[in-house]
C-alpha cells in the first residue's frame, strides 16, 4: 500500500502555512501557529487520531487570528483529501464520545467526498484566554468543507469552555482515526467512488 502522506504549502497576503500529514503515523506533532490555544487543540487532534502532523504557520495576528485559523483549516482539509487518495479500504465512518471533566462531546464523521458541518455547541464565554471561541466553529466548518467530509459535533452539556473545546478536538481525533483506518480493499460506497 502506498504511503498515505501529503504536504501542502499555502501562501497568501495574510498567511504563510506549511502543513504535512501522515495518516499511518503514531500521533507525533510539531505545531507552531503563533496561537497558543490552537496549538493545544491541534496537538490533541494529532495525538488522538494517531495522525502525524507537522504545522508551521505565520499569519496577520496583528489583525486577529481569524485568517490564520481559517487558512490552517483549509490546508488540513486539502492535505486530508490528498492523503486519502481513492479511499479504497477505508472504514469511512467514525464516531467518538469524549468526556472532559463536566463536558461531553459527541463527534461523528463520514469521509463521503461531500462536505457538511453540523455544530451544536454552546459556550458560556466568548473567549478562552485571548482566543475567540467563534473561531472554533469557523475552523471546523472550513476543515469539513476543504476535507470534503460530513462532520457532526454535538455537545449536550458542559460549563467550562476549555473543557468543551478540548473534548471536541479529542473526539474529532478519535473519530478521524476510526474513519481513516484501512479495513478492506474496496471503496466503501455502492457508487464505487467517494
Amino acid at each position: 500500500m502506498a504511503a498515505r502522506t501529503a504536504k501542502i504549502h499555502r501562501k497568501t497576503k495574510e498567511t504563510d502555512i506549511t502543513l504535512s500529514l501522515n495518516l499511518d503515523g503514531v500521533g507525533k506533532y510539531q505545531i507552531d501557529t503563533g496561537i497558543g490555544f490552537l496549538d493545544h487543540m491541534l496537538s490533541h487532534l494529532a495525538k488522538h487520531s494517531k495522525i502525524d502532523l507537522t504545522l508551521k504557520a505565520k499569519g496577520d495576528l496583528d489583525v486577529d487570528a481569524h485568517h490564520t485559523i481559517e487558512d490552517i483549516a483549509i490546508c488540513l482539509g486539502e492535505c486530508l483529501v490528498k492523503t486519502l487518495g481513492d479511499k479504497k479500504g477505508i472504514a469511512r465512518y467514525g464516531h467518538s464520545s469524549v468526556p472532559m471533566e463536566e463536558a461531553m462531546a459527541n463527534v461523528s464523521i463520514d469521509l463521503s467526498g461531500r462536505s457538511s458541518c453540523v455544530y451544536n455547541v454552546e459556550y458560556r464565554t466568548d473567549k478562552i484566554g485571548d482566543f475567540d471561541i467563534e473561531c472554533l466553529e469557523e475552523m471546523l466548518r472550513s476543515f469539513s468543507n476543504n476535507g470534503k467530509f460530513n462532520l457532526h459535533i454535538n455537545v449536550p452539556y458542559g460549563t467550562n469552555s476549555h473543557h468543551i473545546a478540548e473534548a471536541i478536538f479529542k473526539g474529532l481525533g478519535q473519530a478521524l482515526a476510526e474513519a481513516v483506518k484501512i479495513i478492506g480493499t474496496d471503496v466503501p460506497s455502492t457508487k464505487g467512488i467517494l
